[in-house]
């Protein structure tokens, strides 16, 4: 008999098995969930909004087909593999009719959307349960998590450092066990980064892999992707499984999963063919990278080599540091945009004292855009993809650093003009944002820790379309190297704590 202590450390397949074989019910699964989130958040602060009573009250129900139709991986499951599972949907992106949707601003404070998202409903259908929303930063300008309106998310590993950001409510939820699977979304690193910094496995699908409708159809010229991060590789395989391809009237798409099943390139992974494999220690564009981002990715070279892999060090011509410009007018314009776009939903004006001074700034500089610039910049990153892509004809997989450094102090990104904490967080981003500009699948693998107990998750880009061969590559990574039984062990939660 697992007890609801054990829950803390399972994954999402262990959970929802133990719902299946009738060891809990739904609702025991849920309530302990929900008695985690009480007990032990505070300290923490990875929850913005509760919706506990609505999730309750879901359980138990058959899954519902999506509105958009089955996804093209198969008819849905009859009883889907994380049915019950307790979930967070980040703050940002995705909505749940009669659930609070901020985007970490105090301009949308009290804002209840009266409809849901598309990508919402299919992560209902798939049977897990939203028991509310986690932080994001403010409408997920920065890589950290510390919305002045909601306060600050903090790492569990170490409270007075980043979670990551901007998914670091849904990372730092699951790194402490809250939850064994949250959403997250990603413009420029936003799954990866909070993923290495909380020590969590965290995937950025192909460009148009998931849907981001009914409201919109495109984000910030294909930048941003809808995913999750997880416990485990094959919590998010399953879940892309279940919530991916095109709605009705989606503007393009990602072409079909060449295994058919992202969960069946996990199962097979042991059977994976060798991969050709670049790996690279090149500074990102602050010029430096700490020793010991640098260990994590030789040490996860060693490994893939010890699999069998062929390893070589290599590098794409195309550099992150080259194209900041552009990818920043794409990135105001995206951040104008969407708090446009709020306004209007919400029947609000923006005003200066609703937003903090950076995403205001970016808010402005986006609307000065002229039509000619924001196609320029579009141009620029076009033609960087084309090379990147070029790169990925002879390697299967690009191995790289997910951040310049391990988590940083609370605080690091609030300090001098909005301008100089926009440069410090590209800085921190390392090339997260590449993958993003040329829509490639890439993750972070949660192998490494420095001498402190500090997560140090490694970067993987992969060919366009190919995200079963990152996952498979993943899974033997974690068969060998693996990681999802660590949990902290902060003062708040040590009665319950495991293995770390």
């Amino acid at each position: 008999m697992t007890s609801l202590g054990e829950l803390r450390g399972l994954d999402g397949h262990a959970q929802a098995r133990l719902v299946r074989d009738g060891e809990l019910t739904e609702a025991e699964l849920l309530g302990a969930a929900v008695d985690r989130i009480e007990r032990y958040d505070g300290p923490i602060g990875s929850v913005a909004v509760t919706a506990f009573e609505q999730a309750l009250a879901e359980a138990g129900e058959e899954p519902r087909k999506p509105p958009g139709g089955a996804p093209p991986h198969g008819s849905p499951l009859r009883e889907p593999p994380l049915r019950g599972v307790p979930f967070l949907l980040k703050d940002l992106g995705p909505t749940v009719a009669g659930i609070e949707a901020t985007m970490g601003s105090r301009f949308l404070a009290g804002f209840v959307p009266d409809r849901g998202s598309e990508l919402g409903d299919r992560f209902r259908a798939a049977g897990l349960r939203v028991l509310g929303k986690a932080k994001t930063a403010e409408f997920g300008v920065l890589p950290t998590t510390e919305p002045r309106h909601q306060g600050p998310t903090r790492n569990p590993w170490d409270p007075a450092r980043s979670a990551g950001g901007s998914s670091g409510g849904s990372a730092a939820a699951v790194a402490a066990g809250l939850v064994p699977v949250a959403h997250a979304n990603d413009a420029g690193g936003s799954i990866r980064i909070p993923a290495s910094n909380c020590g969590v496995f965290g995937l950025k699908p192909t460009r148009a892999r998931t849907p981001l409708g009914p409201a919109v159809g495109d984000l910030m010229n294909g930048l941003a992707s809808e995913h999750v991060v997880s416990r485990s590789v094959r919590d998010s395989a399953a879940v892309l499984d279940a919530v991916a391809g095109p709605a009705p009237g989606d503007p393009y798409w990602a072409p079909p999963a060449p295994a058919g099943s992202f969960l069946r390139a996990v199962i097979d992974a042991p059977r994976l063919r060798p991969l050709r494999i670049a790996f690279t220690l090149r500074p990102g564009s602050g010029g430096w990278l700490d020793p010991a981002c640098a260990e994590a990715v030789r040490e996860a070279a060693g490994l893939c080599a010890d699999l069998g892999h062929d390893v070589t060090e290599a590098e794409p011509a195309v550099a992150f540091a080259d194209l900041v410009e552009p990818f920043l007018a794409l990135w105001a314009a995206g951040v104008s945009s969407a708090i446009t776009s709020y306004a209007l939903l919400s029947g609000r004006t923006p005003e200066p004292d609703g937003f903090e001074e950076l995403t205001w700034d970016l808010y402005e500089r986006g609307r000065s855009l002229s039509a000619a610039d924001y196609l320029l910049a579009v141009t620029a990153l076009q033609r960087a993809a084309r090379g990147l892509a070029a790169f990925h004809e002879e390697y299967d997989v690009l191995l790289g650093p997910v951040t310049a450094e391990p988590a940083p102090p609370l605080g690091t990104f609030a300090t001098g003009s909005p301008r100089r904490q926009l440069l410090r967080a590209v800085e921190f981003c390392h090339e997260t944002p590449l993958a993003n500009l040329t829509g490639q699948p890439a993750m972070s693998v949660p192998l490494h820790r420095t001498a402190a107990g500090l997560p140090v998750g490694v970067h993987a880009t992969g060919r366009f379309g190919e995200e079963a061969t990152l996952f498979a590559l993943a899974a033997q990574l974690e068969q060998i190297r693996p990681w999802a039984h660590r949990l902290p062990d902060p003062e708040h939660s040590r009665a319950e704590t495991r293995t770390c």
